[in-house]
């Protein structure tokens, strides 16, 4: 008779390979269809295919290995995605928030061991230790609903962070002092190894990565370079008697702003983490729990009942208190109960070292009905914390909600970018994905223009190749390009024609920097595209990755406010700024910067800005004292004619090659068509101040001139 058992449980690394594969498949498939989060489907996966269910999966060395890696990746995701602007404005409220997440729940816990079941302190202190600290199982439902940067979020991942680490220290204090072992000189020894840890990743990893990401672009080469970041400062710590995933943590607060969130290795790394890693963790969590304990009578069940009572008891006062203290929204309270109401990773290693310790000689600290009660637990945790993270977040979606959306339909947003040289084109795309609007999921535009001679068939087939490969790095991001190879006679018309046709809102193109092309600063044909194209071109010349930018300065002529592309090139530039997480100065009048900031603050009040005045625009070579290597400096500059043109732009060449070389620069003409104000309500915002009458004045100059 045919025994189908004899091949279970399965230890043939492809063929567990292969069914972990169709969990990942499948679970979301299966869930989503009983409306239940998808991690559920990952962690009862586990349950029931593991030793303890079905047994049907060995949890061999690859659950060990990738387990570690998708918690570590969590971790690392969780601080690459914080915004380091809110954690600054809330200072007091992480501190707050991470105290009681600790506290409460360590003392309700405690309490309960203590009095309820009876445990000895030093049993009642691991178990306080274990629920006091928490693990962010539900961040990817976070990740997927696009709220990392939601206040609620930022302040829970950070607690997380802290209430980990104060568990893990007073769960270390406890192993020491019951070893005997836990005097002044281990703690003064224990403080400065994590401190000198610390400093030094702090110092080397920022000047490793700028080194790094500005002198190998290949993709391969910097998805290797961030992991290796990643699990060395893991390692690291993990050296000095801490747990990796602080190091994971560390090391992700220190990458933050050089992997901007819209950008292809951004991509990349949630790729990898969502697709493999995190749901190998999520799984092998689930192949630990032991389920028929509940059946098996005893005291095991009051065990569990208690200890997930007091302790996601003791989560939930201590988010609901922060919220009332941090006057957020009750959504925001739900989202901060869900999230830091999961127990695995931290809970599994407090009682791993807690199981090497003896209340008396031959019996051990933790017993079978404790080891198994907080398994259990870590099952119904990880269930409360992603049904009430996946609510949160669809209220938080329907709170905020943007209401705004008669403004996103008449925006005219599309980015064409012509393209010839290989070692520019990929800082001009990136450049725009920063600046485009990702609400509108419009494509961009990659353009190459090649003489109708006798080179044309070769060089249309170097455009095309140029063009796929940039099309696959907007892919990268996420982005849809449209790609088109164009014979011109001439290439300023080229462009103006392939402008028109894919009806483009603005140009983003690279500055000439080829010698033996043209000696003249403008080339062969930017100048002629300037002048006969009355729509926002940026001429962009970069000397080091955009995510290496700590600073985007800008100089702002006079009465550049009057021009009918102010807000759209103040939109651009500012949305850059956020997505970089650097800071943006605007140098120029007070009455431009006074509607400078007023638009920031409506619009963009997470960024960076500050204001400079700058009253004479022959200030300008001034500035290049403060320009380093690793600002951007914009121009705003002006065509012939229009409104803000002063006749110091005639120089502008010779004094961005005489106190600019080697620099970051950006030359930006805006919109100058006449009509254009009506046609921009996206970027303005609604001013009830009644416009002067030079204002008035100066718009029906610019008007007539174009019907002259």
């Amino acid at each position: 008779m045919f025994n189908l058992s004899q091949y279970f449980p399965i230890t043939d690394p492809t063929l567990i390979f292969f069914v972990v594969l169709l969990i990942i498949l499948f679970a979301p498939i299966i869930m989503g269809k009983l409306r239940i989060p998808h991690i559920i489907g990952m962690v009862l996966a586990g349950v029931l295919l593991g030793q303890y269910g079905l047994d049907i999966l060995v949890r061999d060395d690859s659950f060990e290995l990738f387990g570690k890696v998708g918690l570590y990746y969590i971790m690392f995701l969780a601080a690459l995605e914080m915004d380091f602007e809110g954690v600054k404005k809330r200072r007091k409220d992480f501190i707050t928030f991470g105290l009681l997440t600790f506290a409460v729940p360590f003392a309700l816990t405690y309490f309960m061991g203590t009095s309820l079941l009876g445990y000895a302190p030093i049993a009642a202190l691991t178990l306080g230790c274990i629920m006091a600290s928490n693990t962010l199982i539900a961040y990817p439902i976070v990740s997927r609903y696009g709220l990392q940067r939601k206040p609620s979020v930022t302040l829970s991942v950070g607690s997380t962070m802290i209430a980990l680490f104060l568990a893990i220290v007073v769960m270390s204090a406890v192993a020491s002092a019951h070893n005997g072992s836990g005097g002044i000189m281990f703690w003064t020894w224990f403080i400065v190894k994590i401190v000198l840890v610390c400093t030094l990743l702090t110092i080397i990893i920022p000047r490793l990565t700028r080194w790094f990401l500005r002198r190998y672009s290949d993709a391969v080469m910097q998805f290797i370079f961030i992991m290796s970041i990643l699990f060395m400062s893991a390692a690291v710590t993990e050296g000095v008697g801490f747990d990796g995933i602080f190091g994971a943590f560390l090391s992700g607060l220190i990458l933050n702003r050089y992997i901007p969130h819209l950008s292809p290795l951004m991509n990349r790394i949630e790729f990898i983490g969502n697709a493999i890693f995190i749901p190998y963790f999520l799984i092998g969590v689930g192949m630990l729990i032991n389920v028929r304990v509940l059946f098996q009578g005893g005291e095991i069940f009051a065990v569990v009942a208690a200890i997930v009572f007091f302790g996601t008891f003791g989560k939930a006062i201590a988010a609901y208190v922060s919220c009332f203290l941090c006057k957020l929204p009750l959504s925001s309270g739900h989202m901060m109960f869900g999230l830091t109401s999961a127990h695995a990773a931290g809970a599994i290693a407090i009682l791993l070292v807690a199981m090497r310790l003896e209340t008396a000689p031959g019996v051990k600290l933790v017993n079978d009905d404790m080891l198994n009660g907080v398994i259990i637990m870590i099952l119904f945790t990880c269930v409360i914390s992603t049904i009430i993270t996946e609510k949160s977040a669809q209220g938080i979606i329907l709170r905020d909600k943007d209401v705004a959306n008669e403004d996103i339909q008449d925006d005219d947003e599309k980015i064409l970018i012509p393209m010839k040289y290989p070692e520019y084109a990929e800082y001009l795309v990136n450049m725009a994905i920063l600046m485009r609007n990702p609400k509108l999921n419009r494509g961009i535009v990659g353009l190459n223009v090649v003489y109708d001679d006798a080179n044309m068939p070769k060089n249309q087939e170097a455009g095309q190749r140029l063009l796929e490969k940039m099309a696959k790095v907007a892919a990268a991001a996420d982005v849809r390009m449209q790609t088109q190879v164009r014979v011109a006679a001439n290439i300023a018309n080229g462009i103006k024609h392939a402008f028109k046709e894919f009806q483009a809102s603005e140009i983003i193109l690279g500055m000439h920097m080829h010698q033996e092309v043209s000696t003249k600063f403008w080339g062969q044909f930017h100048q002629s595209l300037y002048n006969g194209l009355n729509r926002q071109i940026m001429m962009v010349r970069l000397v080091q990755p955009l995510n290496t930018i700590r600073r985007i300065q800008v100089a702002v002529p006079s009465r550049a406010q009057f021009e009918p592309g102010f807000y759209r090139w103040l939109e651009r530039l500012t949305r850059m700024a956020v997505n970089l997480e650097c800071r943006i100065q605007f140098h120029g009048r007070g009455d431009t910067l006074q509607l400078i900031k007023q638009y920031v603050n409506n619009r963009h009040h997470e960024a960076r800005a500050d204001y400079a005045e700058m009253e004479h625009w022959v200030g300008l070579p001034k500035l290049a004292a403060s320009i380093n290597d690793d600002h951007l400096f914009v121009v705003v500059a002006a065509r012939k004619g229009t409104v803000s043109y002063k006749n110091a732009l005639e120089r502008l060449p010779d004094e961005i090659e005489q106190y600019f070389t080697g620099k970051n620069i950006m030359i930006l003409f805006p919109d100058q068509h006449g009509d254009s104000m009506d046609e921009m309500t996206f970027a303005q915002p609604q001013h009830t101040e009644e416009k002067s009458a030079y204002e008035q004045l100066a718009g029906w100059l610019t008007r007539l001139r174009h019907r002259l």
